[in-house]
């Protein structure tokens, strides 16, 4: 039988998703991938997968798409891992360095500086090792693990979904699970069985991160407080909400 075919995200923020599925008996029907959020988002758009954890920017370019779960990568304020760093404040600076990882980040941070922060910067799209070109009045904006270290490299650094929050009053969603076909009512029952799981036992996941001494940052607090999984309708309406200014 053909596997499914899942490419999800590597962040620690996708780790109780992966570790569901690990533990469930759908893992031997399906090929689970790990990627960056732009690398599931075009596997999914050119259907090398079936299904993926994909920034929720790449919605209005599928032709057609299924939103399978009832979790989400959100937030409702502080996330801790969508930043933008800078040397000056806001309204100093004049160039802003894009994540390669994610559209939605770079879509968020040029929404939030057109209606929110009302600065128009120079937007640049950045390589490697980008981080060390945050010098002067240019800025950039980092997102997933790689933020765990720079919390105190550079004077001022500005927390995207937490920005959001301010301009809106809305939670932000991230990522979602997207389909590029409809998936069977019983497949969907136990994804979603599996990825409950995860959510369920992130604490068991805690302690082995810990152990393993696999992240650099507070994993208890950014997996149970910052990062919120439930896609509830409030974040339904705060995604109409975000992709109403794509």
């Amino acid at each position: 039988m053909t596997k499914i075919k899942i490419s999800v995200v590597s962040y620690l923020n996708s780790q109780p998703f992966i570790y569901g599925l690990k533990h469930s008996k759908l893992i031997k029907h399906i090929d689970l991938q790990l990627d960056i959020p732009s690398v599931c988002a075009q596997k999914l758009m050119h259907g090398k997968v079936d299904i993926g954890l994909v920034p929720v920017a790449i919605l209005p370019q599928l032709k057609q798409y299924y939103i399978l779960s009832d979790y989400c990568i959100g937030a409702e304020g502080k996330v801790g891992s969508v930043m933008l760093y800078s040397n000056v404040p806001l309204e100093e600076i004049t160039t802003i360095l894009l994540d390669y990882q994610s559209n939605t980040s770079i879509l968020l941070v040029k929404i939030l500086a057109n209606h929110h922060w009302k600065i128009s910067p120079q937007w640049v799209p950045a390589g490697l090792n980008y981080e060390n070109e945050i010098i002067g009045k240019t800025a950039a904006v980092i997102i997933g693990d790689r933020t765990f270290e720079l919390g105190n490299k550079f004077n001022y650094s500005y927390d995207l979904a937490e920005e959001w929050h301010k301009f809106t009053k809305l939670p932000f969603v991230f990522a979602c699970w997207v389909s590029n076909k409809k998936m069977s009512v019983n497949f969907i029952k136990q994804f979603n069985a599996a990825l409950k799981y995860g959510i369920d036992n992130r604490s068991q996941l805690i302690s082995e991160l810990i152990i393993n001494k696999a992240f650099h940052t507070d994993i208890d607090v950014y997996l149970n407080r910052n990062i919120k999984y439930v896609f509830d309708d409030e974040k339904k309406n705060a995604l109409k909400f975000f992709l109403s200014f794509i």
